[in-house]
């Protein structure tokens, strides 16, 4: 059995809350982290560690590093790095919020949050839009091989990497377009999700088709939306065996190949962007946390 955070390959849930935490310098982080190992339920939290924690530890996750901002043409894709990530699944909002106080209880005074986003599953995991998301998500065992790393050794085999983004959507700029226009932008009919042939070449399923990568761009995707307010969007959660696929999907989206940014750039843009770490499990169920030496 792979020893993958169960929550990466699940689908995703009715309700979610992602945490991010930051460090608070003389705090015991290795009590810390122990705590959280000892407590967190994997079958409904996925945790992710970022790099400051890595080299707080004096340790080194091969394939870890920093989230890279871009710039394309007229638009920016920033970089906002955290020291550790929490997913927490469910469906009930109240009982996140408890999840949520005690991870923060486990991690204090080592850790602090740093954000908090409340998201959902609206209709059948689609967008704000109305786009079905995760379409071209690779199933089964070939979800497995595209999330998570092998052959690395104990500690890590089962581990993955996940890509967490922000994205804040202009919902009014969007529907201003004719339903044409928003085919275009995502290169999909909204009314069948069928790939339109005559998409143009800015539009997203153009720019991110994981098998016109070389090799192979493919990463599954646990997105879901956001809203705070009048506010909102979605989170991109993309976990991969690296970094490598996310990273040329997001050097074509910003137009670094051809000049051609991507048309969702049009209504939506990245508020966060942070790379983490997610560990493996371990024989009693619970994280595996040896690759940092714990």
């Amino acid at each position: 059995m792979t020893p993958v955070q169960p929550g990466i390959l699940a689908p995703v849930p009715r309700l979610a809350r992602y945490l991010t935490f930051e460090l608070v310098p003389g705090g015991d982080l290795r009590g810390a982290l122990g705590r959280l190992a000892g407590a967190v339920d994997l079958a409904a939290t996925v945790v992710g560690v970022g790099r400051s924690i890595v080299l707080a530890l004096g340790r080194d996750v091969p394939g870890l590093r920093d989230f890279p901002a871009r710039a394309g043409a007229g638009i920016d894709v920033p970089s906002t790095p955290a020291a550790l990530w929490c997913w927490l699944r469910g469906d009930d909002r109240g009982e996140l919020v408890h999840r949520t106080r005690a991870i923060e209880a486990a991690l204090a005074p080592a850790l602090c949050t740093g954000a908090i986003i409340d998201a959902f599953q609206y209709d059948a995991s689609r967008d704000l839009t109305g786009y079905e998301d995760g379409t071209e998500n690779p199933a089964g065992d070939d979800a497995v091989a595209a999330a998570t790393l092998a052959g690395a050794g104990s500690g890590l085999d089962g581990s993955s990497y996940v890509a967490v983004q922000q994205w804040l959507h202009d919902l009014d700029r969007f529907s201003r377009l004719s339903q044409a226009e928003q085919d275009a932008t995502f290169g999909r009919r909204r009314e069948d999700n069928e790939e339109m042939d005559d998409a143009p070449a800015s539009a997203h399923v153009k720019r991110t088709a994981q098998e016109s990568f070389d090799p192979e761009a493919f990463v599954v995707r646990r997105s879901m939306p956001w809203a705070d307010g009048a506010r909102a969007g979605l989170v991109f959660v993309a976990f991969g065996h690296s970094f490598d696929a996310f990273e040329a999907q997001m050097r074509r989206m910003a137009g670094e190949e051809d000049g051609i940014t991507d048309a969702l750039f049009g209504f939506t843009h990245p508020l966060t962007g942070a790379y983490f770490w997610c560990p493996p499990v371990g024989p009693a169920g619970k994280l595996d946390l040896r690759a940092l030496g714990l």
